[in-house]
């Protein structure tokens, strides 16, 4: 089935009207966590955790499975939600927008590791770097010793 995906246009006047729903997905391995550097903004030259919208009628598991696919070229398995991050204005130049996105932990099915058009490179993580989008930040530092149980 075919997710519908809304224009531009479409998504920046309803977005900016109410909440976006999205997930991120922080892949583990025995690497420690995946974070990629945002090329674009919202947040251009931050660490962050792949993520992104959930399409209209699109189930949760396949958001995760196509945003880890069309992010990082991989193919994954959910083993956690860890929990909800939220963003609101989103540092945008207008400052008017909030996401809701639902955090899993993920583990590397197949695939080999690849960057998107939206960064400039991705790296493991022991620990989170100063240069991560803020919300992101505080919510890995909260979940560290369970993301640290995934790690192998």
């Amino acid at each position: 089935m075919k997710y519908k995906k809304i224009s531009d246009k479409e998504f920046v006047e309803i977005y900016h009207k109410v909440p976006r729903a999205g997930v991120d997905v922080l892949v583990v391995s025995k690497g420690g966590f995946l974070l990629t550097k945002r090329s674009i903004p919202p947040f251009k030259g931050m660490w962050h955790i792949p993520g992104g919208t959930i399409f209209f009628k699109e189930p949760v598991k396949h958001a995760i499975d196509r945003i880890a696919y069309e992010e990082l070229g991989v193919v994954v398995k959910a083993v956690k939600q860890l929990g909800i991050i939220e963003y609101i204005d989103e540092y945008l130049d207008d400052g008017n927008r909030h996401t809701i996105c639902n955090c899993y932990l993920a583990k590397i099915k197949s695939g080999e590791l690849r960057g998107s058009d939206q960064d400039e490179g991705y790296k493991f993580f022991k620990k989170t770097p100063q240069n991560t989008v803020p919300e992101q930040r505080e919510f890995i530092k909260k979940h560290l010793l369970e993301i640290k149980k995934y790690v192998s």
